[in-house]
């Protein structure tokens, strides 16, 4: 039998425990960070007794009780071993780090050392870049001019506190279980009544998914449809959270050209006749806000049927039209059940609810409801009800009704600004629709480096070539409004005038 190291009545390696590090933390945590730490380091070797609570208390300078806290968190996790003669010894059972860690270098000269991410994990990493940032700190407004954001300040978020509290207060108990994956059936409803209004596509409540925003909308049809290795047409220039989606789908992108009439569904025949799943923004391409005419819709359902491939219609915020009914759906003149559309809160209300939709095809529903439960069964149940609160009472309708009343002020006032300063080296051309505009610069001009020089003022833009995948880049800018004011649109402008009149511009 191996002999156990002597006992000793003191331990050197814990008189030096600190107990004045962060004074946040209790002693009983100090105290057992410390002897865990000297056991994992083998200061303390396996079988060596260790000083009663009452020994080490009084050498501390601490309760008994503190001590013990320390000891029985210690037992609990099997680094010490506790017996009622023999008192407190470090754990026998702790394997010798000699005996599964190599020597320092011995890996390596055996083989090479694996990659930490695969190569869709990699390729991944290296082609998407996350478009949201952090609402900065204390403001009301947005700093000109950060794309996709509506008018947080103008939300009525009292309102929304009302209605998520009266929710909670109601007697049924079913939003704190496990619900539908599908979504709550309240909102379920609203949304489908919705859609047949504002979108004229023909749907049930039963073809609704609600997901955590538009993104988990996309992902959930890419996982669902796709294989690794199938083909996808994606819009060029076009949304990066889709080419996020479907490279982590493992998807083989196939980028199609975009023009006035929105993607050029002959280029995508050409390019890759059987791809499995088309993704598009229809209603205003992003992020070139161009609306795709019937007969490219047509032409690319036609393409679906015939290919029995799926198209993805990313509908993000067409409900922001500023003169007339929102435009209708792809899907509401898909006759085959080809088209799967993905509606957002984002750009509508605000980007924190973190609330979107799928209208699937009925033959779709069951399966891509697994593939929901598995991803994370569903959304927050709170924020559905409230949300359908805010749909069936009104609030909706009047918010969005102001919102567009805003944002085509503020638009006004940042294409007339931009007409005056900006003439000589931009084209900014009114949409009657959205958050954003693209501005076209002038021959010699790098949108990069006009980006760079504008953040050095204070000004956020997007460059319009970072959206770009195969074709030769697009020499622009993106410029949101509806998050600012109209003091800040107006320094925007005045600061974007300087970096344009840069020498290094």
């Amino acid at each position: 039998m191996a002999r156990r190291p002597r006992a000793a009545s003191w331990v050197p390696q814990l008189d030096r425990i600190d107990l004045d590090g962060d004074a946040g933390t209790p002693l009983s945590e100090r105290i057992y960070r410390a002897v865990r730490a000297a056991i994992l380091e083998h200061l303390l070797p396996a079988g060596m007794q260790l000083p009663s609570t009452r020994q080490l208390a009084a050498s501390l300078g601490v309760a008994r009780n503190t001590v013990i806290a320390a000891q029985r968190r210690l037992a609990a996790e099997g680094y010490v071993d506790i017996a009622a003669r023999s008192g407190m010894r470090v754990s026998a059972a702790l394997p010798d780090p000699t005996a599964i860690a190599p020597p320092p270098g011995a890996l390596g000269q055996r083989r090479r050392r694996r990659a930490d991410l695969s190569r869709r994990g990699r390729h991944l990493a290296a082609r998407v870049q996350p478009l949201g940032r952090p609402w900065p700190a204390g403001a009301a407004t947005a700093p000109a001019f950060r794309p996709g954001l509506p008018a947080l300040d103008e939300f009525p978020r009292h309102l929304w506190s009302q209605l998520a509290a009266r929710r909670a207060r109601e007697p049924s108990f079913a939003w704190l279980g496990y619900e539908d994956p599908a979504g709550a059936p309240a909102l379920r409803a609203t949304l489908a009544r919705y859609h047949r209004d504002q979108r004229g596509a023909d749907c049930s409540a039963d073809q609704v998914i609600v997901t955590s925003g538009a993104q988990q909308a996309i992902d959930l049809a890419v996982r669902a449809l796709l294989d690794p290795g199938d083909r996808a047409w994606v819009e060029d220039p076009g949304y990066p959270g889709a080419v996020g989606a479907l490279l982590a789908g493992g998807a083989r992108l196939v980028p199609v050209p975009v023009d006035d009439a929105g993607i050029v569904v002959r280029a995508g025949i050409r390019a890759a006749p059987d791809a499995r799943l088309a993704y598009v923004t229809p209603s205003r391409q992003w992020p070139l806000g161009v609306t795709m005419t019937l007969e490219r819709r047509i032409e690319l359902l036609r393409w679906a049927r015939e290919r029995d491939a799926w198209i993805v219609e990313d509908d993000y915020d067409s409900g922001l039209r500023y003169a007339g009914r929102p435009l209708a759906a792809l899907q509401s003149i898909d006759a085959d059940g080809r088209v799967l559309y993905v509606g957002t809160f984002s750009k509508l209300l605000f980007p924190g609810l973190r609330l979107g939709y799928l209208v699937a095809p009925p033959r779709l529903v069951e399966p891509l409801l697994r593939w929901r439960w598995v991803m994370d069964q569903r959304p927050h149940a709170l924020d559905q009800l409230a949300l359908a609160s805010f749909f069936d009472e009104g609030h909706f309708r009047r918010h969005v009704q102001r919102m567009r009343a805003l944002y085509a002020e503020r638009q006004a006032l940042l294409v007339g600004l931009a007409g005056r300063r900006l003439a000589q080296w931009m084209e900014l051309q009114p949409s009657d629709c959205g958050l954003d505009l693209v501005a076209r610069l002038a021959p010699g001009l790098d949108d990069e480096r006009v980006a760079s020089l504008a953040a050095e003022r204070g000004v956020e833009l997007r460059p319009l070539s970072r959206f770009s995948l195969g074709r030769r880049p697009r020499n622009g800018l993106v410029l949101g409004y509806a998050a600012c004011s109209a003091r800040e649109i107006e320094r925007g402008v005045a600061a974007l005038a300087d970096a344009l009149r840069s020498p290094r511009s």
